[in-house]
């Protein structure tokens, strides 16, 4: 049987460094701070935004939410980032996305200033990462934290493993990529497109699944031995629970997986208490780097 790794433990692990860092910048007289802008009433960002405003407190930060109605204009949303921008007492600003469709989302992240992109999404911050330079890029937070799991098991050397990600989003794909690259990994980028892709995946040490596709890696796609990051959060009906039930999958078949990998991310409970744990983890970061300090190592 595989080891089950524990995102909730790893994640709280990170928010517990999180809140020390705080404490020690509180005694200097610094309070992080992260500024959460959400436009409109999606119901699963309306969710994602408490919760991340929720866990901003929890770590002792100067947590700020900004709610704008729906019909928001470009130039008001720019206008807010921009203030953001400015305030000396904002360490890193969150755009929820998705954004209305009278805004151009482009347009809004590669506003923010990217010592304060928190999600790791400036072309600034995407060159960085895709160069090497580590030590002074911020991460996307999804990415960041399959990496941590990553190391729990494989260590922080991957050198001489082979890694496929599957899937090339901007936000997990190849950002998650370019990480393995810097470890040392060999590491091929696999997607909807890929020939034989069962295949290719048995070649993996690390297999990374990030391509929304509820439980599309099986049991066989599998190298024996292998560590499988599953980032997919799939809604999938469950007409055992009852009519109109449903239950969270990932992109892997886990049970299926879990009978050939050595290592294993379950869903939930896997990289998604990591995704939140990195943003904090990120926002102290800033802090520490607006204020002189050496940056932190999670």
């Amino acid at each position: 049987m595989a080891e089950v790794i524990d995102g909730k433990k790893v994640a709280g692990d990170v928010l517990g460094k999180v809140k020390a860092l705080t404490a020690d910048l509180g005694a200097k007289g610094i309070t992080p701070g992260l500024a959460v802008v959400i436009v409109g009433e999606d119901p699963a960002s309306q969710v994602y935004v408490a919760s991340k405003s929720r866990t901003a407190k929890e770590c002792g930060f100067h947590s700020v939410q900004h709610t704008l109605p729906a019909e928001t204009g470009q130039d008001e949303l720019l206008k807010l980032i921009a203030e953001l921008n400015a305030d000396p007492a904002i360490h890193g600003i969150l755009v929820q996305l998705p954004l209305p469709p009278q805004i151009d989302a482009g347009t809004v992240i590669q506003a923010i200033a990217p010592e304060k992109d928190v999600d790791g999404f400036h072309f600034i911050n995407v060159g960085k990462l895709g160069t090497g330079e580590l030590a002074t890029a911020f991460v996307p937070c999804t990415p960041a934290g399959s990496m941590l799991l990553i190391e729990r098991v494989r260590g922080k050397d991957l050198s001489g493993l082979n890694a496929v990600v599957i899937g090339r989003s901007n936000i997990v794909g190849k950002p998650m990529a370019n990480l393995l690259l810097a470890a040392n990994c060999t590491v091929t980028v696999a997607h909807s497109r890929t020939r034989d892709l069962p295949a290719l995946a048995r070649t993996a040490d690390i297999l990374v699944a990030a391509v929304g596709r509820p439980e599309m890696v099986r049991g066989d796609w599998v190298k024996p031995g292998a560590t499988v990051i599953d980032v997919g959060i799939n809604r999938i009906p469950a007409p055992e629970k009852g009519e109109g039930k449903t239950r969270l999958v990932g992109d892997v078949a886990y049970a299926e997986a879990e009978r050939a990998a050595g290592a294993i991310t379950p869903v939930p409970g896997g990289v998604g208490p990591m995704t939140i744990a990195m943003l904090m983890a990120n926002t102290v970061t800033s802090a520490f780097l607006a204020t002189g300090l050496e940056r932190p190592s999670f």
